[in-house]
């Protein structure tokens, strides 16, 4: 395997199931000696903005509901599941099921991607009042309010798998 299909392998689902963002990085030199998760960052966040706007709703759409189908069935990717499970969202009590389903289905009716939110730090409390306040937002709004999240969720990801020097 090759040094950028190496990096591919082990960045690729930095950005939830969209390996073409690490693969842009790379590609645009964004792959340096020493390695550190925020220069990383940077460069994948000029990728992923960079992307047309399709290829970035594309990214949306890769991210799993939260405390969805994906989730119960055992599916989710091992980034995705820790995130989940450290928020507590995998011990939701059938209340609070039931209303995380009611959200996740009216919020991908509206906005065409599930409701996405960097979780680290959060409990379940936490996201059912965010949740609840973003479903009134606009599409552009939440588009961007959505991106923004996911390139939270990468850092944090980036931070995981790389140390700062």
């Amino acid at each position: 395997m090759t040094a950028r299909g190496d990096f591919i392998e082990k960045f690729g689902g930095v950005f939830e199931h969209s390996p073409f963002i690490a693969e842009r990085a790379y590609d645009a030199g964004f792959v340096t000696v020493p390695l550190t998760a925020k220069r990383l960052h940077d460069g994948m966040v000029l990728e992923f903005r960079n992307a047309a706007r399709e290829e970035r709703l594309d990214v949306l759409r890769a991210h799993p509901d939260l405390a969805g189908k994906l989730a119960i069935a055992g599916e989710l990717t091992e980034d995705s599941r820790n995130e989940q499970a450290g928020a507590g969202l995998d011990r939701l009590s059938p209340a609070e099921h039931a209303r995380f389903t009611e959200l996740n289905a009216a919020y991908t009716q509206k906005f065409g991607f599930p409701f996405i939110i960097a979780v680290k730090g959060l409990n379940r409390h936490d996201i059912l009042t965010a949740f609840e306040r973003r479903i009134d937002n606009d599409f552009d709004e939440e588009f961007e309010t959505a991106a923004a999240q996911v390139e939270r969720i990468a850092l944090l990801r980036l931070q995981a798998l790389l140390p700062e020097r």
